[in-house]
């Protein structure tokens, strides 16, 4: 019940990282407590003094009362404080108040200063009479000065540490209103300097280790209370986990990489090729620097999919930054550290989660990468994607280089139209085009049928999914490139069986079910069957499902609903004035239907349908070339005249109209269009065409022949007009569809008029054009 009066000087407090208070007071003398008067909100009690601080002018006369117990202290102080580092000021102002201050403050003083636990020093404090504080304090320092002299003998290279745990601590650390225990400051000092060992023995590159060394010094002697350090400390931490030299061991071998991508994934050739290049040329060269790739094509093509199938088939980590909607350059180059809240970009931090320095990083959606207030960051990924500069990646956190050559980055668009040229130049791009039917159906039985059957709980002895049904779904209920919508349709499929499996209802199976699936009127025969068995029926119920229900054009038609896509090409041709052409967007080919029809007028062309500037220019030369070609093709408007647009107005529309659209491969699908609308004449029903026109009569080359292809295929078209010179473009295109499809080569209009027209649309000749003037 002793405790010491003192006031309080300077009062010091933060919240970050952790609420603390640092108090410094001035001792004046103790109290022994009387009476407790209150303990809330605070202690307030009536106490004694039992001694006072007085200014002491005889100190020869102190000297001669305490007599050796006093010389003896003081030695044993002297002693103490020269084993210590005297170059710290608070350890050489220690030694100057020995010699200043009176003998009889000094047992206080030196108590508050060595290690003791706080029963010792409760002991000084109770200890009232001066003898008997000397007695109990001269053995605290004896048993500092062997520790010391331990300490000295164990650990010479690191004197200077030591002396500095000892060092004087003349603030007292008030955590809570509690005082901070000795044993946290220890063990923060072990943590220190077990970092400083990490550091050392890292294998980080030479310029990152002068970094850290510099870093860590700053750490030592640095308070906890401020804010830096804990940003210190994370920035050590995280340069320790970085993998500097750490990497994994490649799988080399060709024919089980090959198995791998096979079983995998269906098709995708081109994919398989490069990374069996890269294989190879890895054996042959062990120094070999990442690739960038850039696997460009429509979603739910397995873009993605396939860059974890190549990790896999490397023996590399795996790892995906999703990059669509970054719009903040930081994302990829990080903060720097003098911002609150500072963190490394995600390539570092992708690197700091796999914990190698070589593994496949896949850079998703790198086409929606925005720009905003933050800066581009398609520019801060050029020093990325550069293999001529990754090696010496700088983070912004980091501020020290980081070799990114061993990296195999992917990176996945639907497009590049919207990637900067500066990044795509960068890229080695490789087209991943759509699927045709064939594939689909291949892929739905191997990869997509096995999955929903697993994630439905149901098993190959419980479903059956015929092929023909299967090809009934693409056609029928998906239209797209890749496979995403064929998986759910599969996956309601697989929804509905569970439902009857669980509930002990089925449907009577016919044997001749499967065959009677073939034709497309078998709906008629399965219905009168289907009306006499209901899936309510509350027999059924009783009875065990006969297994494996069968999946037919009628179960189809139950669980899908009516087919969302019909063969409506040949009624959409059935008047004159309409063509089919083929278009590329970002999710595949689609055909695309264009509608023209006139009136009397004043001679104006109207275009609708949310039509770009180029698709615009390709309008108003079809109707040029015809104008000029009217008398050679016996081109008339509505009152016989050759000149189309006397007293005529044209209106172009082009289905449909919520889609934006451009680009010239339309040029020739609208002059074939016009030509039927002002010939009376029909086009062939199963005839699409795609290819840009001249004033001339010429028909140019066109990009995406390969998706436009496969969209007609889809559509159920059989002839497809394309320019000449994308006759190269056909080697891409499967065989089975090429030998579905008969291509018509074209170099001019006359030739596309030729091939659109049931009997050909050949010019009439020249001597009927004249009529005599004699």
């Amino acid at each position: 019940r002793i405790g010491t009066a003192a006031l309080a000087v300077q009062v010091v407090g933060s919240n970050w990282p952790k609420p603390h208070y640092t108090l410094l007071v001035t001792g004046l003398c103790r109290f022994q407590i009387l009476q407790l008067l209150k303990e809330k909100p605070y202690p307030v009690a009536e106490v004694q003094q039992l001694d006072r601080l007085e200014q002491f002018t005889n100190g020869h006369k102190s000297e001669e009362e305490l007599g050796e117990l006093s010389e003896q202290f003081y030695k044993y102080a002297v002693q103490l404080v020269e084993m210590l580092d005297m170059s710290v000021p608070a350890v050489a102002k220690l030694r100057r108040l020995l010699d200043n201050l009176p003998r009889e403050a000094l047992p206080d003083i030196l108590t508050s200063i060595i290690r003791t636990t706080n029963q010792e020093k409760l002991q000084i404090l109770d200890a009232v009479r001066l003898e008997e504080r000397f007695k109990m304090t001269i053995p605290l320092l004896v048993r500092q000065i062997e520790g010391l002299k331990l300490l000295q003998k164990t650990r010479k290279s690191k004197q200077d540490d030591d002396k500095r745990v000892v060092a004087i601590r003349p603030n007292r650390r008030i955590t809570h209103g509690s005082i901070t225990e000795d044993e946290e400051e220890e063990e923060d000092h072990d943590d220190v300097v077990m970092l400083e060992k990490k550091i050392r023995t890292s294998s980080m590159s030479e310029q990152a280790l002068k970094v850290c060394l510099k870093e860590i010094k700053r750490l030592k002697k640095m308070p906890q209370s401020m804010p830096e350090y804990a940003l210190t400390r994370n920035y050590l931490e995280l340069m320790v986990e970085l993998p500097w030299n750490k990497s994994t061991k490649d799988r080399l071998e060709i024919r089980a990489a090959r198995i791998v991508l096979d079983n995998d994934h269906y098709a995708m050739e081109k994919l398989k090729k490069r990374v069996l290049e890269y294989l190879a040329v890895r054996q042959l060269k062990n120094n070999l620097k990442g690739p960038i790739l850039c696997f460009v094509g429509p979603p739910g093509v397995g873009k993605t999919s396939v860059g974890r199938s190549i990790a896999k088939t490397l023996g590399r980590e795996f790892h995906r930054i999703a990059l669509g909607g970054v719009c903040d350059q930081s994302d990829i180059r990080g903060h720097r550290r003098t911002y609150v809240g500072s963190m490394p970009g995600r390539i570092i931090n992708g690197l700091k989660t796999v914990g190698v320095n070589n593994p496949v990083f896949l850079l998703d959606e790198v086409d929606k990468l925005a720009k905003s207030l933050q800066g581009d960051p398609a520019a801060a990924l050029l020093e990325v994607l550069d293999p001529e500069q990754n090696h010496s990646f700088t983070d912004h956190y980091l501020n020290v280089a980081f070799d990114l050559s061993q990296v195999l980055f992917i990176a996945t668009a639907n497009t590049t139209a919207t990637i900067p040229p500066a990044l795509l130049d960068r890229m080695e791009v490789i087209q991943v085009p759509g699927y045709t039917q064939e594939e689909k159906i291949e892929i739905a039985h191997r990869h997509l049928i096995p999955k929903q059957l697993e994630l439905h709980g149901l098993t190959p002895q419980q479903i059956q999914i015929p092929q023909v049904t299967t090809l009934g779904i693409i056609t029928r209920y998906t239209r797209e490139a890749g496979v995403r919508a064929l998986d759910r349709k599969l996956g309601a499929i697989c929804r509905a069986v569970a439902v009857k499996v669980a509930e002990g209802q089925h449907k009577e199976a016919k044997p001749d079910r499967a065959e009677v699936g073939e034709g497309e009127d078998c709906k008629e025969h399965v219905a009168e069957d289907a009306k006499a068995e209901s899936i309510s029926d509350t027999a059924d119920l009783a009875l065990p499902p006969e297994m494996p229900i069968l999946i037919d054009f009628h179960a189809l038609k139950d669980i899908l609903g009516p087919p969302l896509y019909d063969m409506e090409v040949s009624e959409r041709l059935s008047q004159p004035g309409v063509a089919i052409g083929l278009a590329w967007t970002p999710l595949g080919g689609e055909i695309m239907f264009v509608e023209a029809s006139r009136m009397d007028g004043e001679g104006q062309l109207t275009l609708t349908g949310q039509l770009g500037d180029v698709m615009k220019e390709s309008a108003h030369l079809a109707i040029s070339w015809l104008r000029s070609n009217a008398k050679r093709y016996q081109l008339t408007n509505a009152s016989g005249s050759f000149d189309l647009l006397d007293n005529t107005d044209i209106h172009l529309h082009f289905p449909a109209g919520a889609v934006t659209k451009d680009g010239p491969s339309a040029g020739v699908t609208i002059v074939t269009c016009l030509a039927s609308l002002f010939s009376g004449r029909l086009v062939c029903s199963d005839v699409a065409m795609t290819g840009e026109i001249t004033l001339r009569g010429l028909v140019l080359p066109v990009g995406g022949i390969k998706d436009k292809v496969l969209a007609a295929h889809r559509a159920g078209l059989k002839r497809i007009i394309i320019p000449q010179r994308n006759e190269k473009d056909l080697e891409e295109i499967a065989a089975p569809v090429r030998q579905e499809l008969t291509f018509v080569l074209a170099a001019s209009l006359e030739q596309v008029l030729n091939a659109a027209f049931d009997g050909g649309f050949a010019a009439k000749a020249s001597l009927e054009h004249f009529s005599s003037k004699l």
